[in-house]
């Protein structure tokens, strides 16, 4: 039988951010998947590469979920970038039709290519209407700060209480991710499922963020969930997946890199 995993985020032109790199994750981990668009990003060759942002209208999202969760028995699902209020109205309905045994949730705040009080819009109600749904969140650092309310984070220390923080707002299991960004040779995450504080880490691998690592490990994690892994063993996994991932890293004529799922 074929393990099944879906998801629903935003499609990202150059293969190495979004839906294109969740779906080469489950492939890559065994998993069948299955994906919804929220939003189309094209990255912008002319202005420095900054992002263009073009919504997918809401009835269209709700069509897919409907052809999507009526076509197979989903029951394990990947929320990465929505985009709108309006899109995140319709994903939360679509969540509510269905039962999940796992919410993955990559809670992509932000869009470069949004206007700043749509983006306050679009946190607010991913907040409320997404995130108390998640099994697991899994927010980097910006996003870990943004919804804990800290001023800053730090150290480890201070990611393991936004962890805490974050944790309070409904979710199960808390990754907060800390990346190249917190000081030191490692990069460490801190995985909290209400009573234990686990670390995770790394070998940083250069010191500067490589675009689809968020999505590649969120992605990582609900391929492992799908397949019935517990879910500290799927954040370990999904870690040293994106880690051998961000070793093998694709260059492009960007000014990033991306990870590479087949590495």
């Amino acid at each position: 039988m074929v393990d099944l995993a879906y998801v629903i985020a935003g499609s990202e032109a150059t293969g190495g951010a979004g839906l294109q790199v969740d779906l080469k994750t489950f492939q890559q981990l065994g998993v069948y998947g299955v994906g919804t668009a929220t939003c189309i990003v094209s990255f912008d060759p002319k202005n420095n590469w900054g992002h263009r942002f073009f919504p997918v209208p809401a009835e269209v999202i709700a069509d897919q979920i409907e052809a999507a969760t009526s076509a197979h028995d989903l029951d394990v699902v990947k929320i990465g970038m929505l985009g709108t209020p309006a899109t995140i109205d319709v994903v939360a309905e679509g969540l509510g039709k269905s039962s999940w045994r796992h919410v993955v949730l990559d809670p992509v705040l932000i869009c470069k290519g949004q206007e700043a009080g749509a983006a306050l819009d679009t946190d607010n109600a991913l907040r409320q209407q997404i995130l108390p749904h998640a099994t697991v969140i899994t927010p980097n650092l910006f996003e870990a700060q943004t919804l804990s309310g800290m001023d800053a984070i730090e150290s480890i220390e201070d990611l393991t209480e936004a962890a805490r923080r974050i944790h309070d707002l409904g979710p199960r299991y808390v990754v907060a991710k800390g990346g190249v960004e917190l000081p030191g040779d490692e990069a460490v995450d801190v995985l909290f499922d209400g009573e234990t504080v686990t670390l995770l880490s790394a070998p940083k691998v250069g010191n500067e963020r490589v675009s689809g690592a968020g999505c590649t490990l969120a992605a990582a994690i609900t391929a492992e969930l799908a397949k019935g892994t517990e879910v500290a063993e799927a954040v370990k996994a999904a870690k040293d997946f994106v880690t051998n991932g961000i070793k093998g890293r694709v260059s492009a004529h960007t000014p990033f890199d991306t990870v590479w799922q087949g590495a």
